[in-house]
């Protein structure tokens, strides 16, 4: 059951990080997506902008939006993901770190300890993979 809900927490912040872009381009009464940093996309990629607000949109009717839209998303998404898996896998060695110091040779302890930091090398490990995610879109559509 836990893992349920763990499924449908991740999808319906999926579902946010894409529709944000979505949502916040129909405010304005554009037909298109918010940017938030050009210079993540590659140049291969026509991705005609506009700027209201203070804040650049890719228009459908232009060039390549649909990509640019689909990039930006994944490298939003892959951000979060970065941040919020290092700072829990931070956190994890810390307490580990402590549990070692006060185990005081609890053989309980000490393998409770070494599973978290365990844990968090696993939590850095996925942290730093999510980096490679853009990437390997990028390599797979072409652009």
């Amino acid at each position: 059951m836990k893992k349920k809900i763990l499924a449908l927490m991740m999808c319906a912040i999926v579902v946010s990080f894409f529709g944000v872009n979505f949502v916040s381009a129909a405010e304005t009464g554009l037909d298109g997506c918010k940017i938030t940093r050009m210079s993540r996309l590659p140049s291969s990629l026509n991705c005609e902008t506009t700027t209201v607000n203070n804040a650049t949109y890719c228009l459908y009717e232009d060039g390549d939006c649909g990509m640019c839209c689909l990039l930006n998303g994944i490298y939003n998404i892959t951000d979060w993901v970065f941040v919020v898996l290092m700072a829990v896998s931070s956190l994890m060695i810390i307490y580990g770190a402590v549990l070692f110091t006060t185990s005081q040779g609890d053989p309980d302890k000490v393998t409770k300890a070494r599973s978290l930091i365990l844990f968090a090398a696993v939590g850095i490990a996925v942290a730093l993979f999510s980096r490679a995610i853009p990437p390997a879109v990028k390599m797979i559509i072409g652009v």
